[in-house]
């Protein structure tokens, strides 16, 4: 039996093995892959079918013999987009706590890290995602503008990605930040003697996500401004607060930008998706001597990494 592999993502896409668990029902035939050393989790539900937007992220699925499975869904401000089917770890709007979303991420085997746990508990997702949609289910939401927070399991696994690159005292981007989101997780991990950097192409996503991370328990950084948000090309990065610890990259580039090669610390690590019709979620860690490592991490699916009128255009 033939199999393809595909992932689908915008902002946050998280990195996979190639060794895969899965579900197998007659009708349901997405499979679901979860890191190798984490096969652990088998999830007993053939309910997987998540329909995730191009703007959107989800764990790598293989489909059997190829097909795609998915319909078109609107979320958000009533933007329509055609929507991909990727893995849910769970379905429906029964989960209404932060602290229950981040034991369901644990249960399934995506978070083992304890200081990743913590803070996801500690920044809730409720305060980051349009009003009136249920912020706790495991799927992507638009935020305007062509833009989206990713799914739980997503933020979750791009933390785990960098968490040694985000210790106290660290310097952290985040490019493509949407929502302020992920960037209030790095600011809480680097803590109030590190630097957490977001930068956006989006006026008034930059101006949401300031409002979203005053309710937030990362206020305090944003107002002790060791954390900060900014409206910018982050294809040229921030240089103000380089070189940084950890790079995190929201859309893909048709190949790393040198600007943020540039700015990244020895020692330190970037996660990019990287191409045009075929992607990669590549893992760029540069060396004490300054030198670079590049490995391809799993495929991706992004938009791509481009000018704001291209992006509220929707090209």
């Amino acid at each position: 039996m033939s199999s393809s592999v595909v992932a689908y993502g915008c902002r946050y896409c998280a990195p996979l093995n190639h060794r895969l668990l899965y579900l197998a029902h007659r009708r349901c035939c997405t499979r679901l892959p979860l890191p190798s050393r984490l096969a652990a989790a088998y999830l007993s539900s053939c309910n997987l079918l998540n329909p995730n937007l191009r703007t959107g992220n989800s764990l790598i699925h293989r489909m059997e013999h190829g097909h795609q499975h998915g319909y078109r869904q609107g979320y958000g401000h009533g933007n329509s987009k055609k929507m991909d089917t990727g893995t849910r770890l769970w379905t429906g709007s029964g989960i209404n706590r932060n602290k229950a979303m981040v034991e369901h991420l644990q249960r399934y085997g995506v978070i083992t890290s304890k200081k990743v746990s913590e803070v996801m508990e500690t920044v809730d997702r409720a305060l980051f995602v349009p009003e009136g949609t249920p912020p706790y289910v495991d799927s992507p939401m638009q935020i305007g503008h062509n833009a989206t927070i990713s799914a739980p399991h997503m933020h979750a696994m791009c933390l785990q990605l960098l968490e040694e690159n985000l210790k106290p005292g660290m310097h952290a981007l985040d490019v493509g930040s949407g929502t302020g989101y992920l960037t209030a997780c790095f600011a809480l991990m680097v803590g109030p003697e590190g630097r957490a950097v977001g930068v956006e192409h989006i006026p008034e996503l930059v101006s949401s996500s300031i409002q979203n991370i005053k309710k937030s328990a990362a206020a305090p950084l944003l107002k002790e401004g060791s954390l900060s948000m900014h409206v910018g090309d982050g294809r040229l990065g921030w240089p103000e607060f380089a070189p940084y610890d950890a790079i995190h990259v929201g859309a893909a580039a048709p190949e790393i930008p040198p600007a943020l090669i540039e700015q990244l610390k020895p020692g330190g690590r970037m996660v990019i998706p990287v191409g045009n019709l075929f992607q990669y979620l590549k893992v760029v860690d540069k060396n004490p001597d300054g030198s670079i490592s590049v490995r391809d991490e799993t495929s991706v699916r992004y938009v791509p990494l481009t000018s704001r009128e291209a992006q509220l255009r929707g090209d």
